[in-house]
């Protein structure tokens, strides 16, 4: 299936030369889960801080299930964020 995958701030230069506006289409396995999906772009669950899947938040434990995925979703991960 397709969906879309969007880095953001640090984590943007970890995708392809060709990705537009923060994000790339890919083609992903059916059972595929989210951890899967981050590994394949070499970034560490350590900064893999905010995870969602089509503006819904996805803890650490949720990551590792299969089946979350669908068809179109969009996979947006954000680093940890110091300052305040």
């Amino acid at each position: 299936m397709k969906i879309t995958f969007k880095l953001y701030a640090t984590l943007q230069h970890l995708l392809p030369s060709d990705a537009v506006n923060n994000a790339i289409e890919i083609e992903v396995p059916d059972d595929v889960t989210l951890h899967q999906v981050i590994d394949r772009f070499n970034v560490q669950h350590k900064d893999a801080h905010l995870v969602l899947v089509n503006g819904r938040y996805y803890d650490e434990e949720a990551r590792d299930q299969p089946g979350i995925l669908k068809e179109t979703d969009v996979i947006a991960v954000w680093p940890p964020v110091a300052g305040g």
